[in-house]
């Protein structure tokens, strides 16, 4: 009786992966939402160019054109001018550096915050796109008191006035530091011999899929300690929904990875906006259990740190 009880509580957890897995490969939603709002085809096509054309293209140049024609002009080796050649790969070294110092570094930095901006309109727009879609019009009427019951039992209820404003400032400060705090973990794990690739992969794919739906929950006024709650009892789930978030960058430099990151981010945001995860896996926490899926405390360290 025990063996097959762990039996299913894996196939449940496989399961869960596996469905969050495929809804982060609902990449038609992208298109959808694109057709029904011009301004999130505007965003969109304006992080494809940013990240895409400018950053990426300009990596390419450098490690295609650049540095090759550095090589050609500034050798390195000669067997009989040895010092004369040593300047000259200290000199194609320290342009290199300058070329990364005077484009990369502050274009890096410029594209973060500007792709910060967008992201944000990407998800209203998403959001709003997909409440004129037939994604919400399909419910039934059923559905709709039901999911509105759901609702009031997710949604803060924050009081008016500066009092509510307030609060929404320090959940998302909170947030940003709980986040950030996560961040210096998954930067840690790296560092362990032998498992450290695998444990930063698995949290990796935890804090892009948490980063994904937290534009959903903004918007829906989810409050903090239910996210937190809700993802992890859903772990499975939201381990499948970011892994192929780092799939798409696990294996490059990262300043590549970060490029690739900025380009399919909005995708997987819009992915989350459409998703009906939450119709299936409910915020109600008598149903957790009933999904056979026991709490891991993710954002234990990161909550006490914070």
């Amino acid at each position: 009786m025990e063996l097959g009880g762990v039996e299913g509580r894996i196939k449940r957890i496989a399961w869960f992966w596996v469905e969050g897995f495929r809804e982060a490969c609902c990449l038609h939603r992208v298109l959808i939402f694109s057709l029904r709002s011009k301004m999130l085809l505007v965003r969109t096509g304006q992080c494809f160019l940013l990240n895409g054309f400018i950053f990426l293209g300009s990596m390419l140049v450098l490690n295609s054109v650049i540095i090759p024609a550095l090589c050609w002009i500034l050798p390195s080796h000669h067997p009989q001018f040895g010092a004369i050649f040593n300047f000259y790969s200290f000199l194609r070294l320290s342009l290199i550096h300058l070329f990364y110092v005077l484009w990369f570094y502050p274009l890096y930095v410029f594209s973060i915050v500007l792709s910060t901006i967008w992201y944000n309109d990407i998800a209203k727009y998403g959001y709003a796109a997909m409440g004129r879609s037939k994604i919400t019009a399909e419910k039934g009427s059923s559905q709709n008191d039901s999911t509105t019951v759901q609702n009031e039992q997710h949604h803060v209820k924050r009081p008016s006035g500066l009092g509510g404003v307030m609060i929404g400032i320090g959940e998302q400060v909170y947030s940003i530091l709980l986040l950030s705090v996560f961040f210096l973990e998954v930067y840690a794990t790296g560092f362990i011999p032998y498992i450290g690739k695998v444990l930063n992969f698995v949290l990796l794919s935890w804090m892009y899929a948490y980063y994904c739906f937290e534009y959903k929950w903004n918007f829906n006024e989810v409050a903090l300690d239910k996210r937190l709650d809700y993802f992890e009892s859903y772990w499975a789930f939201f381990a499948g929904f970011g892994s192929p978030c780092v799939l798409a960058i696990f294996f490059f430099s990262p300043l590549v990875s970060y490029g690739i990151m900025a380009i399919l981010f909005p995708l997987f945001v819009l992915t989350a906006t459409g998703s009906k995860a939450e119709q299936e896996i409910s915020f109600d926490k008598s149903k957790w259990r009933d999904a056979g899926m026991e709490r891991l405390p993710i954002f234990y360290l990161a909550d006490k740190v914070s």
